[in-house]
């Protein structure tokens, strides 16, 4: 959760520490916390959440998914009525227990009171439940004070990367028109034109690479400047770029930039930029992020190959680490891709004639 590890000792902690996991109070859910090891040096290897009711059959794909992560124990928390949570914890239980998987905990919470599944002492666990407050725990004051933070809901999750609107809106869609322009007139006109690709490519690897350490200095990028930087990122190269940069040491500034472009950019340009951040965030371990961010790019395009990979990975619960083992370098991938061409140009000179470009 954080560099200095919070101590979970009680169902008061676990519901504590739930929503600064996820980021954000859930409701209607199953979360499953999962850790390899044994006893106080298990150490956290997956976290997922489930809407409230679970498919038939859905929950099937924890069970690879445990045994690739080595998984060794878990603690089950249900947000809701019972007539929502049972009936998903009793068949996660039953699955984790015949895969030799230990439930330390199975908790319920709804409106302000838990109860457990494994504890069946009235005098801890009484029937009517016992009172807590997510809100002001130890744990909280923990989560916050190590600057973790826990949303109302995933809404409050999903409205934080909507677009800008108003007079930030119309800033940038000036911007964006006067970039723009410039990048096409400057494509169209070279006196090479086979030498436009490798040129545009170029200046787009050393722009990503610039931007990102600003961006980690200064904060938000200029309108022009973080407009020519959507421009450049709908080259799968110069944006796989920014894809391989990605590291446990950049990891939140990545997921800080690109969040602020995919809020910032014109619609046309956002689903390289929501993708990155859908990477960034799954890399971090913010899968509800990730989420929220592919489907921001899928609701742009929905045939974004990098969006439908990522969201193809968090179906399947496939563990960001197998993405970051195969990603390959910045000298691979100009090794398989060979030299710039004028065809990787295209998609990106077709969004430059977009007519929400044009329209004063």
């Amino acid at each position: 959760m954080t560099p200095s590890p919070i101590l979970l000792t009680s169902p008061d902690d676990i519901l504590g520490a739930v929503p600064y996991i996820l980021g954000f109070h859930p409701a209607d859910s199953l979360v499953v916390i999962a850790f390899a090891g044994r006893g106080a040096r298990g150490r956290l290897r997956v976290t997922t959440r489930w809407d409230l009711p679970i498919a038939p059959g859905a929950l099937d794909r924890l069970v690879p998914l445990f045994q690739r992560e080595g998984v060794t124990h878990t603690i089950l928390a249900g947000f809701g009525d019972g007539v929502l949570v049972t009936p998903a914890m009793d068949e996660v239980r039953r699955l984790l227990s015949d895969a030799g998987v230990n439930v330390i905990e199975a908790l319920r919470a709804d409106d302000g009171r838990y109860w457990s599944y494994v504890c069946t002492r009235a005098e801890c666990c009484p029937p009517e439940g016992r009172p807590y407050d997510p809100l002001a725990g130890e744990v909280a004051a923990q989560a916050t004070f190590a600057g973790l933070m826990a949303l109302p809901d995933r809404e409050s999750l999903r409205r934080s990367i909507v677009p800008v609107t108003g007079a930030a809106r119309v800033t940038m869609r000036e911007a964006t028109r006067s970039v723009a322009a410039d990048v096409r007139a400057k494509i169209v006109t070279v006196a090479e034109p086979r030498e436009a690709p490798a040129a545009f490519v170029a200046e787009g690897l050393e722009r990503v690479r610039r931007s990102i350490d600003a961006f980690h200095r200064l904060g938000p990028l200029p309108d022009h400047e973080a407009a020519r930087l959507g421009i450049d990122l709908s080259v799968v190269r110069v944006r796989d770029e920014a894809w391989t940069l990605m590291d446990d040491d950049t990891q939140d500034t990545h997921v800080a930039l690109w969040g602020d472009l995919t809020r910032r950019l014109e619609a046309p340009f956002v689903p390289p930029a929501a993708s990155l951040l859908g990477a960034a965030a799954w890399r971090r371990g913010d899968s509800a992020l990730a989420g929220i961010a592919v489907e921001r790019a899928l609701a742009v395009d929905p045939s974004y190959s990098m969006a439908n990979l990522l969201a193809q990975g968090l179906q399947q619960l496939v563990s960001p680490a197998v993405l970051r083992q195969r990603m390959p370098t910045p000298e691979e991938l100009d090794a398989s891709m060979g030299p710039p061409r004028m065809e990787w140009l295209h998609p990106m000179l077709e969004l430059l004639d977009d007519h929400t470009l044009r329209t004063p």
